[in-house]
């Protein structure tokens, strides 16, 4: 990647009553969302069932998923947050820059 390529993470938290098939699915698709956008994803995966401290859409625990990702601009990051806001599994997800 050149030298203007920025590091992120993004967090989303999926619904704790998924399948294991549909969640494996929903990963894939946010992935590959990244990727179709220019992103190189450097790590993606499981941080298991966790409670909330607080209730979150009637949920009291969610799936976490974290993805460690390089991008050269902000189209898939856009995308990201434009799709997971709008998809029913997806209770809540945050995108952050990691400054090296």
């Amino acid at each position: 990647m050149s030298e203007l390529t920025t590091k992120y993470e993004a967090l989303y938290i999926i619904k704790p009553d998924i399948d294991e098939a549909s969640k494996k699915e929903l990963v894939n698709y946010f992935d590959e969302v990244l990727t179709s956008n220019g992103a190189t994803i450097t790590e993606s995966k499981d941080w298991a069932k966790r409670r909330f401290a607080y209730e979150i859409k009637k949920y009291r625990e969610g799936i976490y998923h974290l993805v460690e990702f390089e991008a050269d601009n902000a189209d898939s990051v856009d995308e990201f947050n434009r799709l997971a806001r709008i998809n029913d599994n997806i209770l809540r997800h945050l995108i952050t820059k990691v400054e090296d």
